[in-house]
């Protein structure tokens, strides 16, 4: 089912590695002229496009756009008891994850009546999405709207695609997450068109346009991010999920196997690699794959998921080889599964998230670690970081000079502000220095 790739007796480089790695290919760019259109005719029409993409996209004509109030209230009173307690736990828990990444004010003392504070400042508004299709992501509202709470957004809007199978309705778990949170800012919109509505705003809607747009979705909805970004602060372009192991001959072969397939339930296109030193393990986790992926639910797309060529198990002759392999990936997932893991760990330069050990799954982390769940795909974790706090933060200088301390290196201004042939630089520091007499 899932291919083995056999890279003993090499020590690839970089380069090699990254025409080595397994990974789904999505070219976003394609998806780009649709995402355009779709952008672009919700500004022109607001909800009448948006209403028009409802029905060709999603399958639904007779609905609200704006959430109603009344709708949140009786999708929270329609939860189970088991429901509520587990979204409660993962709300507490994210809660506190997320504010770990509030850094305080830092005030430096640059020279006597000299001083620099360095703040974070929220973002005032953002949008919030939250995406339909094969699953259900009540966990999405938690992870998204949990960090913009915390960091201390003022407004907080959130969408999801209106679902045919609830009259035309968000799935009510996810109305009931939002209302666990208190965010009664919701509408029944999805893709493209629902981004550009957070970019651009809908009139007719009372939706006015955000600062940041955070949250997963499709190939469109991550086109849609592209084409905003500039006009919208987004948080990354979330493709279908990854998940990357390191194992070594100690690992567990069943929990492995259960592992990759977990993040291979979620999408057709999800990304599921073993790299290990361990011919042994790799032939053991193989064979534990066939037995769990015919028994679970979605058997069907875990199996395409992971006999595809983003799927693989790679033998690798030694971990520091695999450490260098998953370096090179920059996976969204990494679970580390060798004796010296903390050693391992210590090691890794790009991951989106990094679960260590026997029993913290990469499900722990989707639901109730406490960390965050939207995290950067594609290779996207060598340069980008997770959802948190710090995605609807902005640092600020706030600088403040006594006279003594500006007049200490008001010469230096001069000299550099003639050299860069900006005079009246030099010359806004100079007039606080003449007298009254000249």
């Amino acid at each position: 089912m899932i291919r083995t790739l056999d890279l003993r007796g090499s020590r690839p480089d970089r380069t090699e590695f990254l025409s080595l790695i397994p990974r789904t290919e999505i070219d976003v760019d394609v998806a780009s002229a649709a995402a355009e259109e779709l952008i672009q005719a919700v500004r022109v029409s607001g909800s009448e496009a948006l209403r028009e993409q409802a029905q060709r996209l999603d399958h639904v004509t007779e609905y609200e756009i704006r959430v109603p109030q009344s709708h949140i209230d009786e999708a929270v009173a329609a939860l189970s008891p088991e429901l509520r307690s587990s979204l409660v736990t993962a709300i507490t828990r994210v809660r506190a994850g997320s504010a770990a990444q509030v850094p305080a004010s830092v005030k430096t003392n640059i020279a006597p009546g000299a001083s620099i504070t360095q703040r974070w400042q929220p973002v005032e508004r953002v949008g919030l999405y939250v995406p339909g299709g094969k699953a259900v992501y009540p966990s999405s509202v938690i992870m998204n709207v949990v960090p913009a709470q915390v960091a201390g957004v003022s407004s907080i809007a959130l969408a999801s695609p209106p679902q045919a199978d609830f009259g035309g309705r968000i799935h009510p778990t996810i109305l009931a997450a939002a209302g666990l949170l208190g965010v009664s800012e919701v509408y029944a919109m999805g893709g493209a068109g629902a981004i550009g509505a957070f970019a651009y705003g809908v009139a007719d809607l009372g939706l006015t346009p955000v600062n940041v747009v955070t949250g997963p979705g499709n190939v469109y909805v991550a086109a849609a991010k592209r084409l905003v970004r500039g006009r919208v602060g987004i948080d990354s372009e979330a493709g279908p999920t990854e998940i990357l192991i390191i194992a070594d001959g100690s690992a567990n072969p069943s929990f492995i196997a259960a592992d990759l397939i977990s993040q291979a339930e979620h999408d057709e296109m999800a990304s599921a690699v073993l790299v290990t030193d361990s011919e042994t393990l790799s032939r053991l986790v193989a064979d534990e794959i066939k037995i769990q992926a015919a028994a679970t639910t979605h058997s069907t797309r875990v199996q395409t998921a992971l006999s595809g060529p983003q799927s693989a198990l790679v033998l690798v002759d030694d971990i520091s080889v695999a450490v260098d392999f998953s370096n090179a990936y920059g996976p969204e997932h990494l679970e580390i599964h060798t004796e010296n893991s903390h050693n391992v760990t210590a090691q890794i330069t790009n991951a989106g998230a990094i679960f260590v050990g026997n029993y913290t799954p990469v499900s722990l982390g989707d639901y109730s670690a406490g960390s965050n769940h939207v995290l950067p795909t594609a290779g996207q974790a060598l340069f980008s970081s997770g959802l948190g706090a710090y995605t609807f933060l902005r640092p600020q200088q706030v600088i403040e000079y006594s006279e003594d301390a500006l007049a200490e290196v008001s010469q230096g201004i001069r000299v550099l502000s003639d050299d860069e042939n900006l005079p009246a630089h030099g010359d806004a520091v100079d007039i606080r220095f003449k007298s009254e007499d000249n």
